[in-house]
């Protein structure tokens, strides 16, 4: 009985499928099996466990197997990658290969007679073959081998740098397909940016993943292709690829499926090359409404009630990564409503929103946030968002606006929320009008969540607890044991920590007297402020992320 037989008889596939599949195979030459994988029709699992039962061929999982590593790279990267195999071990002249495709008759033949061992095929899936393959091979292995294997591209050295040489090599198919590997693998792993980084030896890409760098697996004579790869990023953003000497930025847009990518380029002289940072902004997968930014059932109602008002400045403060464009886009997600009119200013625009009027801040042209603003308000909104407030300008024009009865919303670069009003104060605006407008400030930073796949109790290690950190006697903690879905890392996923301080008598009046951050910082207290290290042990407390991770983004 065939493997589509069983299936049929099992009740795993219906008639209806085999149809689709039948049809894939006649458009596109795909076995039957595999077209029924690919239309979603069954799971590969599944069908490998069937196959494993009907052509007795052992099933592996991978993630318990330690790999012949040796063996693995003694193969040539072009036979890996094309096959799409693994080879798992080697005994008495027998190697054992982890396949997806046991049908492949003529891959047996061919490692035959490569390695000079009898070849005994083992199951796998694909995508867990591949993550293997990008361990030990790194991302665009088997492209970098057919570039080594071409003789115009072997060497690129002083001589051949200059910019038409470059220009040349960047438009080359495998610089090309390189690049784009590169691009998806850091999509594949929900990466936020990829970092170029040129040594005097090798060449590192990383990842950054749930806020923490990751190097990422590449082959080490990548390094070979330096100049060819950061010359195809400079195209894709519109650089120059013949300055060398300055900084440069540039953005670059692509589609994977029906998700449109937004890179923000940034390429810098190094000593041994150009480093490049590229921000991926996924508009797709980004976009959090309010109940999924982790805000406590209190802070969430407060901020509500706050965003709600008819006017007055609210800002959200923190470093760069900690989050606040993505906070201040959920609020105006809520906000949005027919009969309210929302414009926003921004630098650059990283997300679209629906029904929100939306502006780019261009220094080209002059139109910059304080310009911007004041020309804003003749069109009648009801609620406005600036970027950033970075200087006295801007600050006075938010400050008018929310005297003039709009809602500002707005973020600042300070470490906590008392510090907010203490910044206004010292780009030169009166306390009076920081009092009058200011109703709330909000600091945040992004910790990493347990991953909710590997997720066990632990008993806390009391000795590597900081003082401000109580355990009751018998109270369990969460951590991550690390797995496939959060890559060993026992974590996936981000939330926020959120201190939110309302702008009430007390604060008022120690504004009003120009006390430092400490003294507001007090009387916000005495009104109910919960600060980011509180907020973040209530949530080790109930399980979502772990000591480590809030002392990280909390230092004091």
């Amino acid at each position: 009985m065939s493997i589509i037989e069983v299936l049929l008889e099992r009740g795993l596939i219906r008639p209806e499928h085999l149809a689709e599949a039948v049809e894939l195979r006649k458009a596109e030459g795909v076995r039957l099996d595999r077209a029924l994988v690919r239309l979603g029709h069954i799971p590969e699992q599944t069908l490998l466990e069937i196959m494993s039962e009907q052509l007795a061929i052992p099933l592996v999982d991978l993630s318990t197997v330690e790999v012949d590593v040796e063996m693995l790279r003694s193969l040539p990267a072009k036979l890996v990658y094309r096959k799409n195999l693994v080879p798992i071990s080697r005994t008495d002249g027998t190697l054992t290969v982890a396949t997806s495709d046991p049908y492949d008759l003529y891959m047996f033949d061919e490692l035959r007679l490569l390695t000079g061992l009898s070849i005994q095929p083992a199951l796998a899936p694909e995508e867990e073959i591949a993550k293997i393959i990008k361990a030990h091979y790194g991302v665009g292995g088997d492209t970098i081998d057919d570039m080594i294997s071409a003789d115009e591209l072997e060497v690129i050295g002083e001589r051949s740098a200059e910019s038409e040489d470059l220009l040349e090599m960047a438009q080359e198919a495998s610089v090309i397909k390189l690049v784009n590997e590169v691009f998806l693998e850091a999509l594949n792993e929900r990466a936020s940016d990829i970092h170029v980084e040129p040594y005097e030896h090798r060449m590192v890409v990383r990842y950054r993943v749930d806020g923490v760098l990751h190097e990422a697996s590449m082959p080490p004579q990548i390094q070979r292709f330096q100049a060819a790869i950061i010359s195809r990023i400079k195209i894709l953003a519109n650089l120059n690829i013949a300055e060398k000497r300055l900084p440069q930025d540039g953005r670059i847009k692509f589609r994977v499926g029906d998700r449109q990518i937004d890179v923000r380029v940034s390429v810098i002289p190094m000593l041994f090359g150009e480093g490049i940072v590229m921000r991926l902004l996924d508009t797709a997968t980004v976009l959090y409404s309010l109940p999924e930014l982790g805000m406590a059932e209190d802070t969430f109602g407060v901020f509500r009630e706050i965003i709600a008002r008819p006017y007055g400045i609210l800002l959200v403060t923190g470093p760069t990564g900690s989050g606040k464009t993505t906070t201040l886009y959920a609020a105006l997600q809520d906000m949005v409503r027919p009969e309210v009119k929302v414009i926003t200013i921004e630098d650059p625009v990283e997300y679209h929103l629906d029904g929100v009027n939306q502006i780019q801040v261009s220094t080209k042209t002059g139109l910059t946030f304080a310009r911007g603003l004041r020309s804003v308000l003749r069109h009648d909104p009801d609620s406005v968002m600036i970027g950033e407030i970075r200087d006295l300008e801007t600050a006075e024009a938010a400050i008018q606006a929310a005297l003039t009865g709009h809602l500002v919303l707005s973020t600042l670069h300070t470490n906590d929320a008392s510090s907010a009003a203490t910044r206004l104060l010292d780009m030169g605006v009166e306390p009076f009008l920081v009092t009058s407008t200011l109703a709330g400030a909000m600091a945040q930073r992004l910790v990493r969540t347990i991953c909710s796949h590997c997720k066990e109790t632990c008993e806390p290690d009391r000795d590597r607890l900081p003082p401000d950190f109580q355990v009751e006697p018998g109270q369990k903690l969460w951590r991550g044991a690390g797995c496939r879905e959060c890559r060993g890392t026992g974590f996936r996923g981000r939330t926020g920590l959120f201190e939110l301080m309302l702008a009430d008598d007390g604060v008022r009046e120690c504004i009003m007297e120009r006390a430092s951050s400490t003294d507001i910082m007090k009387a916000g207290l005495a009104g109910g402020l919960r600060l980011l290290r509180e907020d973040g042990w209530m949530k080790v407390r109930h399980g979502i992320t772990t000591p480590d991770e809030v002392m990280r983004a909390t230092k004091l």
